[in-house]
């Protein structure tokens, strides 16, 4: 007499691989698909943001393995040559070969350069963003979850933060600072936290009237174990999207403060000092100087962008269609 068939799906999916039957053992992990999954699912369906992503990854290993790849190293003034300075795209040379984006007023490869800069674009502006991530969550998470004064102090100095542009902000704190890769990045570092602050304070506040976090304080949790073991974890999805966003931003403001010559120093330029450089050959007939390094630095920020706006649509579900 064969056994009654179960009024839930589950049930039955579970009784037939429990007697053994292949067809309910192959489709089992077919429906249980992992948050993970889906997401990367629903991520390539896009592709303008599958083409980003790409983007970012060759830009990202090429950047790495710069010195293996580019074909001159700019920062090595025993390779440049000032006699090969200012070339145009295309033009030969004895002791080079040829210099595929022409060359800057110091001979300098701008194709070489262009690849450098992106090491030091990236660079700055992925440590900038994560570095500010932690501090901006450790500071949103705190005041969401001790509310009262703690909060009221925090978010004040958050509104302070955000009531100064985020350039002018830069510009005050390098002047004091000085010029060097690391004294960016903690500029940018210094401007950028704030954000993360306040999106980690609105999500952990919602966070903090649910059942999970009561239970966990009830039981006698740590406060750090109760912040960062479970009320972080539920906090990440509007970080990811806003980390991912704040990562073009950085890179620009890099570029701005760079092609104001309050960046990073001369010995390595970026891509906005290597815009700064030929800016005043523009007129000149001399463009691919500016207009290549600008091209790099507009293709990495639309290509950082469209990740992040897809990231978005699928992290925030009243955006989900």
């Amino acid at each position: 007499m064969s056994a009654p068939a179960s009024d839930t799906p589950g049930q039955g999916l579970s009784a037939a691989a429990a007697a053994g039957e292949p067809e309910a053992l192959h489709a089992a992990p077919l429906t249980a698909r992992s948050p993970l999954a889906r997401l990367a699912r629903d991520f390539c369906a896009s592709w303008p943001a599958l083409i980003g992503l790409v983007v970012i990854l060759v830009i990202a290993v090429v950047a790495v393995f710069a010195p293996w790849i580019v074909p001159q190293d700019p920062y090595d003034l025993a390779q440049l040559d000032i006699m090969d300075g200012t070339l145009p795209p295309g033009a030969e040379s004895y002791a080079f070969g040829t210099y595929w984006l022409g060359t800057d007023v110091q001979g300098r490869d701008m194709l070489s350069a262009i690849v450098y800069g992106l090491r030091i674009s990236l660079l700055v502006g992925s440590v900038s963003v994560a570095c500010a991530l932690v501090v901006g969550s450790a500071v949103g998470l705190v005041a969401a979850f001790f509310g009262g004064s703690v909060d009221s102090v925090l978010m004040r100095i958050v509104d302070i933060q955000l009531s100064f542009p985020a350039i002018l902000v830069a510009l005050i704190l390098l002047a004091i600072f000085g010029n060097g890769v690391d004294k960016v990045i903690v500029a940018l570092i210094i401007v950028q936290w704030a954000y993360y602050a306040r999106a980690v304070r609105g999500s952990a506040l919602v966070e903090r009237r649910k059942e999970y976090i009561d239970a966990a304080v009830c039981l006698g949790l740590g406060t750090r174990r109760v912040l960062f073991r479970h009320l972080l974890p539920n906090c990440l999805p509007p970080l990811i999207v806003i980390a991912t966003v704040q990562v073009a931003h950085a890179i620009a403001l890099e570029a701005t403060l760079s092609f104001l010559g309050v960046g990073v120093p001369i010995t390595e330029p970026s891509l906005g000092l290597l815009i700064s450089n030929g800016f005043e050959y523009m007129m000149s007939g001399r463009y691919w100087i500016s207009f290549f390094p600008g091209v790099a630095l507009v293709v990495v920020i639309v290509a950082i962008n469209l990740v992040g706006d897809r990231l978005r649509d699928l992290l925030n579900p009243r955006l989900q269609r």
